[in-house]
């Protein structure tokens, strides 16, 4: 089966995004928007419509991302690790779950979407984890790692098995986020975390 040329690039640009985000690289932003264009085009041509929505949102999440890295921490300095305060958390988790009641009702009943409540429910969880990333939030890699689980199998299904495997990849980039940023917290130098390279 022939590699699709645009399913190559995202995975490549995800990669290298995730790994730099994960290693608190502000280069991962950018690389981001990269990455979720390529992907809007690949779910887009699988039906996996809120896959390719997903991309789109994600875009605008990124460029928050990069601006709240660099401008969100005190004296609109540059943003630190820190942990989800737990009132923001469950109303995050709730309307993630929230969104994917309602999203994959419309998708099933409205378009000829696949799997429309598994695609509607990585949809929302995924912003949930990029809303928390984009606020430094050390729990979001629990969220990615989990939403990666779930996306391995629904790649698979579509046969989109590099992107099956990206999400298997990213899977332990969560949790080598996590173990990353964990050390931030704790005992971080006053010099910012946030790099250039």
């Amino acid at each position: 089966m022939p590699v699709n040329p645009y399913e190559a690039g995202a995975v490549t640009f995800g990669l290298i995004s995730v790994l730099l985000i994960a290693r608190e690289k502000i280069w991962g932003w950018p690389l981001g928007l990269v990455n979720v264009t390529l992907f809007a085009i690949v779910f887009f041509h699988a039906r996996l419509y809120a896959s390719m929505a997903l991309q789109l949102m994600f875009f605008g999440l990124c460029l928050y991302g990069w601006h709240s890295w660099l401008h969100g921490g005190a004296g609109h300095g540059q943003l630190q690790v820190s942990h989800a305060p737990r009132r923001a958390l469950a109303w995050l988790l709730a309307a993630g779950a929230t969104g994917a009641v309602v999203l994959g009702t419309t998708l099933f009943h409205h378009t000829d979407a696949s799997l429309p409540f598994i695609d509607a429910a990585t949809m929302s969880f995924s912003l949930v984890a990029q809303s928390m990333q984009a606020r430094k939030w050390v729990e979001n890699w629990f969220v990615w790692f989990a939403v990666d689980i779930v996306y391995i199998g629904m790649y698979s299904s579509k046969q989109l098995y590099l992107t099956a495997g990206l999400s298997a990849v990213f899977m332990g980039l969560a949790v080598f986020g996590f173990l990353t940023w964990r050390r931030s917290l704790p005992s971080r130098s006053p010099a910012s975390r946030v790099t250039t390279a």
